[in-house]
């Protein structure tokens, strides 16, 4: 969820940087295509290109596939009956629970088997927030959460994703442990109102809820932080690169 996934095509380049990509940003093409290419030009461009294409394909892209194909499922699991079925909310937390784990595993593939793509960059945190932002609108659309909590925890994820893409020049924000934190506490409490629990369950889910929100609100204001001290060190960086250039 917060997390934030990538994706690089294999190989092990000295010229590849941590992210599996090679430094100067231009996809790698592999062994076998670049000697297909240097025999034939052309058939080794298109070979290049098949390769690149394909490595799109692979499990932890397919994992964030799926949690897209989620969202819908999930919503009308959830809306199903009115919204106030057991028997329904108990698959519906089943699609939201396995939306869960992709989200958990296919970032530990692509960084642990150098998967990483310009696609599971993208993907994987519009997934998070797909399925995050459904199922919160969904209960507050139901009455089982107030649509206050919906609001802010929708607008502290989608504010600190623009806010990452404001900063991008200077630097990159690193995902915090208070981040995955409440990325857990999140995907608990949700689940928990997914559910229709009573009795003392009930009372726990609200708590859980409680933590999940104080955690969306101190972690981004954190992040608000990081971003203005790393606008202000890349600005410095940039006007004493600037002097040197100009002494």
């Amino acid at each position: 969820m917060t997390g934030v996934p990538a994706s690089a095509s294999g190989g092990s380049s000295g010229a590849r940087g941590a992210t599996g990509q090679a430094v100067d940003g231009a996809p790698e093409v592999s062994d076998s295509a670049a000697a297909m290419e240097a025999r034939h030009p052309r058939g080794g461009k298109l070979a290049a290109a098949a390769v690149n294409q394909a490595s799109v394909w692979n499990v932890a892209n397919l994992l964030t596939m799926l949690r897209l194909l989620l969202v819908p499922g999930f919503v009308a699991l959830m809306l199903a009956d009115g919204g106030y079925d057991p028997a329904w909310r108990s698959f519906a937390w089943a699609a939201f629970a396995v939306a869960m784990i992709t989200d958990l595993f296919d970032g530990h593939l692509a960084r642990t088997y150098n998967l990483v793509t310009d696609f599971g960059k993208i993907a994987d945190p519009i997934a998070d927030k797909a399925i995050m932002g459904a199922a919160l609108i969904c209960l507050s659309s139901l009455g089982d959460l107030p649509w206050w909590v919906t609001i802010v925890i929708l607008g502290r994820e989608l504010g600190i994703t623009l806010l990452r893409f404001v900063v991008i020049r200077y630097g990159v924000i690193p995902a915090s442990r208070g981040g995955k934190l409440k990325t857990l506490t999140q995907g608990v409490a949700v689940g928990m109102y997914v559910l229709a629990l009573t009795g003392w369950l009930a009372t726990l889910r609200f708590w859980v809820m409680a933590a999940a929100v104080v955690l969306t609100v101190v972690t981004g204001l954190d992040y608000v932080r990081q971003a203005m001290v790393l606008r202000r060190r890349g600005i410095a960086e940039r006007a004493a690169a600037l002097e040197e250039r100009e002494a």
